[in-house]
């Protein structure tokens, strides 16, 4: 499923919050759930069909996202807006924030962006979802023990000509405890092509796993899953099939279910 821009007059919600049990153990995050666009904003000078691609947003995520918080009844936190306009998994000083070219669109909304505007995007849109993110946690704690933070994402298939032939990969940063298990439940299913830190590595400072999770000492995982796996809806079901009792047992495991502190990589020197 994709999302268009709001109707002009609407009033645009950065975030988008999915109720579920606070005692579930795990909190579910889609940084890239949206391809949509405030109306204020246009289409940032970008042809319609960009937006469509991974550029956009992360293709599959939200629908997974969803029927995961829906099989696990668990609560959900998700951005309603399209990368391009400003990267939530980015912090507020990395340059990649608010980007003038992906992936070879070149994006004119973006190319005169000034420090007040780049405030205004933050404040408006990027700060609200990792305030979304915070309170959710809080609460989560105040009524159980500690949540494990799962982020859903998608990567292409193709990447500069050459095939991935990852199904999943689970990308981290230094905190093993959710990643060993989250590896050895994808790789027992006898069917998978399984990345650990591939194509991309997990550590990176600032972003919404360092923030809300390695910050705060509780146990994580970042799924990236390969868009054409995930595209249409039977692909999304059979993938949150295939997750849901890993991360049923993830939330099962006492040393998961706590505050411990693991130095990120970012941080040693």
């Amino acid at each position: 499923m994709t999302q268009t821009a709001a109707m002009a007059g609407e009033i645009f919600q950065p975030t988008e919050y999915v109720n579920g049990d606070l005692n579930s153990g795990i909190l579910l995050l889609c940084d890239h759930a949206c391809n949509a666009v405030p109306p204020d904003y246009g289409s940032l000078g970008v042809a319609p069909e960009q937006f469509q691609r991974h550029i956009g947003y992360d293709i599959g995520a939200r629908a997974v996202t969803l029927e995961l918080a829906r099989r696990l009844n668990a609560p959900a936190c998700l951005t309603t807006y399209s990368r391009l306009l400003i990267d939530p998994n980015r912090g507020e000083d990395d340059p990649t924030l608010i980007m003038r070219l992906s992936d070879g669109a070149v994006v004119p909304g973006n190319v005169t962006v000034d420090g007040e505007e780049r405030a205004y995007r933050i404040n408006q849109f990027h700060k609200p979802y990792h305030d979304l993110i915070d309170r959710t946690i809080d609460a989560m704690m105040q009524t159980s023990a500690p949540p494990v933070l799962v982020s859903i994402h998608s990567f292409t298939p193709v990447w500069r000509g050459l095939p991935r032939p990852w199904h999943a990969t689970v990308l981290w940063d230094s905190d093993p405890r959710a990643i060993e298990p989250m590896l050895t439940g994808l790789r027992d299913q006898g069917d998978l092509v399984v990345g650990d830190n591939e194509p991309y590595d997990g550590a990176l400072k600032n972003d919404t796993m360092y923030r809300h999770a390695t910050q705060r000492g509780l146990a994580h995982v970042l799924l990236e899953l390969r868009q054409d796996l995930i595209a249409e809806e039977g692909g999304q079901m059979e993938w949150a099939g295939r997750l849901e009792p890993i991360l049923l047992g993830i939330a099962e495991q006492t040393d998961c279910r706590k505050v411990t502190f693991f130095k990120s990589r970012n941080d040693i020197t």
